[in-house]
């Protein structure tokens, strides 16, 4: 189960942290390493407890024409053209134990979860001179949860965001700059997981509360990536805002602004010797 966990933990740098961007760059068509991340995070997005995870975790990147493994993603190339993109990705998150949140003291554990679908993704603006791009991305992903004896369907989210990437910040250093923002939206499956409490579960100081679906809120991401020989350094700061949310009156959400940040340096020593185009 110990293994199982980490397994989980490791998603969850690979799906929030911004990849070191590259407008369009040649690069080895595979490579294999080794990396150690540090992430900062609500135990669950609304929660006021945070913890601190630190770990190792496999680094590979595969940049094939269909199936891609990148810095953030597990993704497959459905359809493709100069400027719309149609792929799947998959993307998961870690287990919280109830008894160690003070909100959600007494109530069943959250399992660790995945969400996987499609993401349409369209070129909005690009300069290759000025080296920067703007994309809107539409991904619509299922989300489950799983006690690694049964998966269970919990509900679907739907996130749009819009993206944007500055290569080469500060001319000659090589850092590159991602931010992206937009809003979520889920079905009450989703919001039901996190926020629902049933009468057995509710105390003088948390009632009974039946989450609906709709209005998520939003998040703003920033990330800053650098290569520097065979070390990719990523690092970000990611901001949740929970006003208007649909569940915003749930005795579970004790803070409607929260921060998530992280580091990672991964060291690939291992790779192709065939080059590809490795435009995101």
């Amino acid at each position: 189960m110990r293994v199982r966990y980490w397994i989980l933990t490791a998603l969850i740098f690979l799906s929030v942290l911004l990849p070191g961007v590259t407008i369009c760059e040649e690069k080895p068509l595979w490579e294999i390493g080794v990396g150690l991340g540090l992430l900062q995070m609500p135990d669950y997005r609304g929660s006021d407890e945070n913890r601190l995870y630190l770990l190792p975790y496999p680094y590979a990147v595969y940049r094939g024409d269909i199936f891609k493994i990148d810095e953030n993603r597990i993704s497959g190339q459905i359809f493709k053209t100069d400027r719309v993109l149609l792929d799947f990705s998959i993307f998961g998150s870690v287990p919280v134990k109830s008894d160690d949140n003070s909100a959600r003291a007494g109530m069943p554990d959250l399992d660790p979860t995945f969400e996987l679908g499609p993401a349409l993704k369209i070129k909005l603006w690009e300069s290759k001179e000025n080296n920067f791009k703007l994309s809107l991305s539409l991904p619509v992903r299922a989300f489950f949860s799983t006690d690694f004896s049964s998966v269970r369907h919990e509900g679907c989210v739907f996130s749009p965001r819009i993206n944007f990437i500055k290569d080469d910040l500060i001319s000659g250093t090589g850092l590159n700059l991602g931010i992206s923002a937009g809003p979520m939206f889920t079905d009450s499956g989703y919001h039901d997981y996190y926020y629902t409490v049933e009468s057995e579960y509710a105390t003088a100081v948390r009632p009974v509360y039946s989450a609906g679906g709709g209005y998520s809120g939003s998040t703003l991401t920033v990330g800053l990536g650098k290569e520097y020989k065979q070390f990719i350094f990523h690092t970000f700061v990611s901001a949740d805002f929970l006003q208007g949310a649909s569940f915003e009156d749930s005795p579970l959400v004790k803070r409607e602004t929260s921060i998530m940040s992280g580091i990672t340096v991964s060291w690939f020593f291992f790779k192709s010797a065939t080059k590809v185009n490795a435009e995101k």
